[in-house]
């Protein structure tokens, strides 16, 4: 039961990261946000991943980035994986950012902690060594401040 109590809590941590990520690039309003994840796209198939024979399958599909961005030109489109994180581990950013590179080479990483946002391309991160605070271009300080104080009302260790 404690396993399952530890589960539930991080898929609610989870979610509530990218919610922040959905409502506050929704605000923003340089982007159209679509929720991408296997979660939102094919939930029929998310329900079964226990019990199907194929993993391999549902590992390649359980690996799709939880969003796209759209400009609303629609000549950019930006697939987005949100992560939310208790405090920032560069080593584990390191390695989240690799595996999203070797399924998605185009992917960005977007990374809510209760210091702040974070948002680059994964070639960027692993180039870098290091993930980029979330510039002002994309969501401006203000909104970013709102969002960072609804995120951290929800925050338990």
């Amino acid at each position: 039961m404690v396993m399952q109590k530890d589960f539930t809590f991080q898929l609610i941590k989870g979610k509530i990261g990218e919610i922040i990520f959905d409502q506050m690039f929704r605000e923003a309003a340089e982007f159209t946000v679509i929720p991408f994840g296997y979660e939102s796209t094919v939930p029929e198939i998310a329900q079964f991943a226990r019990s199907v024979e194929h993993k391999e399958v549902l590992d390649a599909i359980r690996n799709t980035p939880d969003f796209a961005l759209i400009s609303h030109n629609q000549k950019q489109v930006f697939l987005v994986e949100v992560k939310f994180r208790t405090r920032m581990n560069a080593e584990e950013i390191l390695k989240t950012a690799e595996k999203i590179h070797e399924r998605w080479k185009l992917a960005w990483l977007f990374v809510a902690t209760p210091d702040g946002f974070y948002f680059d391309s994964c070639t960027n991160v692993l180039e870098k060594g290091s993930i980029m605070p979330l510039n002002a271009s994309w969501v401006n300080p203000e909104l970013q401040k709102k969002y960072l104080e609804i995120m951290n009302k929800f925050q338990t260790d």
